[in-house]
């Protein structure tokens, strides 16, 4: 977690109009806690720090407030939003249904050749992250990885609903990584998905995947008590508890 909002901008600097380019790295340092929940953002300061006017930054931080991931409070400044346990359960929620519906489709409808291959190299670079201990990496070789199986059943709607719901859920899963959730059990996990579409097994994808996307509900617990300042103040539920336990 050592990354920066300049790195994470000059990351990006051959991609999108810059309206769009600070949205999208504003998002990703917010979910990659860069800028961590609670914090104070200053118009000034970041459109200073990536050399841009504050029209944009202003912009961007509108749609990241509409997105919850921005409160506004009028007269007193603009703060990251201490992550929701609820938020994080009803987008938990929500992208469970989508992506095991992926799943059963890939297995029932089958992929071509070039997206397997794509999704098995994507595994195997996974794998090698937890080698370097590069936890930005697999978290971007993980969003590649449920993007890839969406568009190869032609489910970029899919996709597009689910980057929309999953930003809160997504700060957690970027904590969780890795002493909460170890990189090779979640590309084991991406392994049984993908053996299950190979065999054309809908309802064992179905499975596969609905394993996967209740993996945040084990980790959500402990996460919380470690890492008390980043949640809102709420103790977790019973049912989260149970599953920890």
């Amino acid at each position: 977690m050592n990354m920066t909002l300049q790195g994470l901008w000059q990351e990006t600097r051959e991609s999108g109009s810059v309206r769009e380019r600070l949205y999208q790295v504003l998002r990703q340092s917010i979910i990659r806690m860069v800028l961590v929940p609670g914090q104070a953002l200053s118009e000034k300061e970041i459109a200073e720090t990536v050399s841009v006017s504050r029209q944009p930054v202003r912009e961007a931080f509108i749609r990241l407030s509409e997105a919850g991931l921005l409160e506004v409070r009028p007269q007193r400044g603009t703060y990251v939003v201490r992550v929701s346990q609820q938020a994080v359960l009803q987008a938990r929620f929500v992208r469970e249904a989508i992506e095991v519906a992926v799943a059963h489709a890939a297995a029932e409808e089958g992929l071509d050749a070039r997206t397997l291959n794509e999704l098995h190299e994507l595994i195997e670079r996974q794998r090698r992250c937890s080698e370097t201990d590069d936890y930005d990496r697999f978290f971007q070789l993980d969003e590649a990885f449920h993007r890839a199986l969406a568009l190869g059943i032609g489910q970029a709607a899919a996709w597009r609903v689910t980057e929309e719901v999953k930003a809160q859920l997504d700060r957690v899963r970027y904590l969780s990584i890795p002493e909460s959730t170890p990189i090779p059990k979640l590309a084991d996990q991406h392994q049984a998905i993908v053996d299950a579409i190979v065999d054309r097994d809908p309802a064992g994808a179905s499975r596969a995947m609905g394993v996967h996307q209740r993996e945040i509900l084990h980790s959500l617990p402990e996460l919380m008590r470690r890492f008390p300042d980043m949640f809102e103040t709420q103790q977790p539920s019973a049912h989260i508890m149970e599953l920890s336990q």
